[in-house]
């Protein structure tokens, strides 16, 4: 299958385009930057030189393509507090693409998060039937669900907290940052809340097993543990880095965790039993915890 991968350069670009070059299949990955379009070529994919915003880009990539991988985010927008416009973003990438798939039958597999689980006010764990009506990045999961009724097989990926030293720049190096900037390591309150979590390796691998045989309008979450204590990893975090853990309030949180702060109050245990026995897929690599317990996550680099 020749695929068409956004993001084919970020952290799970990195896993997914080297696991699907394994599995036989021939990649075309978007670039934005000569380094990007370098490592692509390294790595033996097929570049295609644009971003999120070069809409007709993406519709010549996906028209070229047998199907389409969407990992791309503007995470800078979101960093800076742009919520809206990372998703008005992500939505306009979502609708080209749709536009250039409608009525092939090719896969396409979009991407959300477990996280927005925890906006449903869930008294238990998670699964992938629990929906949400609409709101940040919940627009763009129907969105693409919606798409298996314009001919496409269409599926999105619910991904947790994503860890490895792959990771440049996500969710675990935020904290890690946080917690050198601040002088503490701080979780909420007890700490008692859950996050899920999963290697990146098992989530290209999912990827993949979705892009292969997902059926339409599949909702599938890449969580490998079910629940990881934040305080845990507040733990294991001043354990790598030196510093102290610290207990704040949620109106303290955004003076220690920035623009993670709301999404750390987050307690959303999420579960993937129906996603492994769809796919048949195993997650097999560490635990974050386990990852954390290594040195990639607090080495110090230019």
């Amino acid at each position: 299958m020749r695929v068409f991968v956004t993001g084919a350069s970020g952290h799970l670009g990195s896993a997914v385009v080297p696991d699907l070059l394994a599995n036989g299949h021939a990649v075309i990955g978007l670039a934005r930057s000569d380094a990007a379009a370098a490592r692509l070529t390294a790595a033996g994919a097929e570049v295609l030189r644009g971003d999120l915003a070069d809409l007709d880009r993406l519709r010549a990539g996906a028209e070229a393509s047998d199907g389409v991988v969407h990992l791309a985010f503007r995470h800078d927008a979101m960093q800076s507090g742009d919520l809206a416009g990372a998703a008005e973003s992500d939505l306009a990438a979502l609708r080209a693409i749709g536009d250039a798939l409608a009525g092939t039958d090719k896969p396409l597999v979009g991407t959300s998060g477990t996280g927005l689980l925890g906006q449903a006010g869930l008294d238990r764990t998670g699964t992938e039937a629990d929906t949400l009506p609409g709101g940040y990045r919940i627009d763009a999961e129907n969105y693409v669900i919606d798409l298996a009724g314009k001919g496409i097989r269409s599926s999105v990926v619910r991904l947790p907290i994503v860890h490895s030293d792959l990771d440049l720049t996500g969710f675990p190096r935020s904290l890690v940052g946080f917690a050198r900037e601040h002088g503490v390591a701080a979780y909420i309150d007890a700490g008692t809340n859950r996050w899920p979590a999963v290697h990146t390796l098992d989530a290209a691998a999912l990827y993949r097993l979705a892009l292969e045989s997902a059926p339409p309008a599949t909702r599938l979450h890449a969580v490998a543990e079910e629940g990881v204590e934040f305080r845990r990893i507040a733990e294991a975090i001043a354990h790598g880095t030196g510093v102290p853990t610290r207990s704040v309030t949620a109106q303290e949180a955004p003076r220690y965790l920035g623009f993670l702060a709301h999404f750390v109050a987050l307690d959303h245990p999420a579960s993937s039993t129906r996603t492994q026995a769809l796919l048949n897929w195993t997650p097999t690599h560490p635990t974050f915890l386990e990852d954390l317990a290594t040195p990639h996550y607090f080495t110090v680099t230019s």
